[in-house]
């Protein structure tokens, strides 16, 4: 995104020399191993970015923005072992190209590395930082727990879901926003507005990537889609479906979910017609419009230049406007 270009420059240069312990080689080369493997590096890019739109040198919260990062990467690490992932951005994942204890063990380092990196601000900044990365960090554990647990439940509500989302992702973004403006020494106001902007937003793109999941252009959405009608996820296109079909298309949908047949070309195909008959495609994209609306209506509250507002409402269209 071109808008976070320069905040991108910045993470990278500096992102090499995170972790600069080498011994021993094992904790450490798994760490350093995954942060080589890149991303967008949206979140920490959005702590410089608010830092720099309230009116403060962005460099000075690139200390916070290397504690998202490394928490961020951290958490990738203990899911692509939950999940028993094999690839993560196309390169083995740490438990593959090294071993389950040594993942959960770099894991486990890179989370304290994080929090160290908040010693570089004075002594109620690092406290502010610190009380939300905690309160974040434990909300990402209860949303990945909720999602876990959905697995085996077969009556989530759509309320549950939003909240799983929220925790697992949302906040995350929301932080990594108002950890800027912390930084920045912005009103109480403007932290609590910067949060609430990141955190809709956050999950009005988890309900979109829900959505393209489905019905993405698998040129341009970079998974496979269909992947979570293969692996039977009940995202809220699923529980919205289950709740607004007919009992006979309810059941069909049931015994789809079910299933795990070789060639699933046929179960992609009857589960879209399902989503789209019954009405859950038009009503997730009723949700994502709600949630991007949410974020957007508090920009006008907060105490920035029309040129940045419109700036984080252009950030916001692009994060939204991926194709379908």
């Amino acid at each position: 995104m071109e808008i976070l270009s320069k905040y991108n420059t910045l993470l990278n240069q500096n992102l090499e020399q995170a972790v600069s312990q080498n011994e021993p080689a094992q904790l450490y080369d798994p760490i350093k191993y995954i942060l080589s493997l890149g991303g967008k590096r949206i979140r920490p890019a959005l702590t410089l970015m608010v830092c720099d739109f309230f009116g403060k040198d962005y460099k000075e919260a690139l200390s916070a923005a290397m504690a998202v990062e490394l928490f961020h990467n951290f958490s990738l690490i203990h899911d692509d072992i939950m999940d028993n992932a094999p690839l993560r951005r196309g390169k083995a994942t740490v438990h593959e190209k090294w071993d389950v204890n040594t993942g959960i063990l770099s894991g486990d380092a890179m989370l304290i590395l994080a929090y160290r990196f908040f010693e570089n601000y004075n002594p109620k900044t690092f406290q502010d930082l610190a009380k939300l990365f905690s309160e974040t960090a434990l909300q990402v554990c209860e949303g990945q727990q909720h999602d876990m647990d959905f697995e085996t439940r077969d009556d989530v509500s759509l309320e549950e879901y939003i909240n799983m989302i929220d925790h697992k992702t949302a906040v995350l973004v929301g932080a990594a926003m108002k950890m800027g403006a912390i930084v920045a020494d912005a009103s109480e106001s403007d932290k609590d507005k910067i949060y609430q902007f990141g955190r809709n937003l956050g999950i009005a793109f988890q309900l979109q990537d829900d959505y393209l999941d489905v019905f993405g252009n698998p040129e341009t959405f970079g998974k496979q889609v269909g992947g979570d009608i293969i692996a039977n996820k009940k995202t809220f296109l699923y529980l919205i479906a289950i709740e607004q079909s007919s009992k006979v298309q309810a059941e069909e949908l049931e015994h789809l979910y079910s299933i795990n047949p070789k060639d699933p070309a046929d179960k992609i195909s009857t589960v879209k017609d399902i989503f789209v008959n019954s009405g859950a495609a038009k009503a997730t994209q009723v949700e994502i419009e709600k949630y991007s609306n949410l974020a957007y209506s508090v920009l006008n509250e907060i105490n920035i230049t029309d040129e940045k507002r419109e700036m984080l409402r252009q950030f916001g269209n692009s994060l939204m406007e991926r194709n379908v």
